[in-house]
């Protein structure tokens, strides 16, 4: 790299983590003040909220505003620059815009892989410890219970199905296990009043049991009433728990893991994990294509200067926001592709980036 690559980065970097350093705090400020009576409440020590929640707040945080704080950044050094008359002199010297644009892109990268790399799997183990912090002293809500009427798949030929799932003691209230053959016929069906957890993993134990076998128009009946019998299944009471932001905890290897075996199990609640998954993705990607928009307005010397680029800038970020959470809401509701409504507002803002750079200052 060249003196001026290494300028150039090195202004966007340090403006990129001075405002990351700066808006973490005002959000901690913000937290702490709204949340202050639940740690006095339960006597939390100041240690106690530090290394147990906001350790693992700061990435969460970071994790929701990154291309937003990277977009503030170019635009903010870029017109700095731009007012120094540093651009004029660069372009006077005979520097193509490309040129100058490259660092400025280079540097965009290495913030959006570390935000990528953040968001598959950093964040996640971190969100999984502020939300269990939260269920704890905070909020009680935080999980949710597959309680009523729960019916799924836990192999390719065999269906389970419970009226309603006691967390108190782990057990299932009018069971059922179906099995099916390669032709989808049942071949035999258990029943049981009650199937309480035995032991880990997949011990269950089957009260007031019966079974029932059918080859053709022959069937076969045990009866077990006021008896006990263990059986293997593949499900543990925790496939009845889940967190109610449940994909935001699972890295991404884990969160498309649990989208398969979810659809395999024939239940339809995945739509939402995809969106999660593809976001991770879409997301560094944002933090490209704002910098370009920012290099490409911030670079522009106007009347005015660093009031009105920041001033659009911050009007083009609430859009980009506003645009987002509209294309989240229609891919989870209505018949939209996740993929598509992910990647709708990069697409969008792609070509604005595009314009922006056609019509920059050069």
């Amino acid at each position: 790299m060249k003196i001026l690559d290494i300028y150039i980065i090195k202004k966007y970097l340090l403006t990129f983590f001075y405002t990351v350093l700066l808006i973490t705090m005002v959000a901690i400020v913000m937290d702490s003040s709204e949340r202050s009576d639940k740690f006095i409440s339960h006597s939390l020590s100041l240690k106690t909220v530090v290394m147990d929640y906001y350790r693992h707040f700061i990435p969460w945080i970071n994790g929701e505003l990154w291309p937003l704080f990277a977009f503030l950044s170019v635009i903010f050094f870029t017109s700095r620059m731009a007012k120094n008359t540093e651009v004029v002199a660069m372009l006077s010297a005979g520097i193509n815009y490309r040129r100058i644009l490259r660092p400025i892109m280079m540097a965009g990268g290495f913030i959006a892989l570390m935000h990528w790399i953040g968001e598959n799997y950093v964040i996640p183990n971190s969100t999984f410890y502020k939300n269990e912090f939260e269920s704890k002293y905070i909020k009680q809500s935080i999980k949710s219970v597959l309680s009523n009427n729960v019916q799924f798949f836990i192999s390719p030929n065999q269906k389970i199905y419970c009226r309603y799932f006691s967390r108190r003691d782990s057990s299932l209230r009018t069971f059922r296990l179906e099995t099916f053959d390669e032709s989808r016929e049942l071949i035999s069906m258990m029943k049981a009043s009650n199937l309480k957890f035995k032991e880990y993993p997949n011990t269950w134990t089957a009260e007031d049991y019966e079974i029932r076998e059918f080859d053709g128009m022959n069937e076969s009946i045990v009866v077990g009433k006021g008896m006990e019998i263990d059986t293997i299944l593949p499900v543990q009471p925790g496939d009845f728990i889940s967190h109610a932001k449940q994909m935001e905890i699972m890295t991404t290897p884990a969160l498309w893991e649990f989208v398969d075996r979810e659809k395999k199990r024939g239940l339809e609640n995945t739509r939402k994990y995809t969106i999660e998954a593809y976001k991770r993705t879409a997301g560094p990607f944002t933090i490209l294509i704002l910098t370009l928009i920012g290099a490409s307005i911030g670079t522009r010397k106007v009347r005015g200067g660093l009031g009105i680029h920041l001033a659009l800038g911050v009007t083009l970020g609430a859009s980009f926001v506003v645009l987002s959470k509209f294309s989240e809401t229609f891919a989870n509701n209505l018949s939209f592709a996740p993929l598509l409504g992910v990647w709708t507002p990069n697409i969008l803002f792609s070509f604005l980036g595009v314009y922006l750079f056609i019509k920059a200052q050069k």
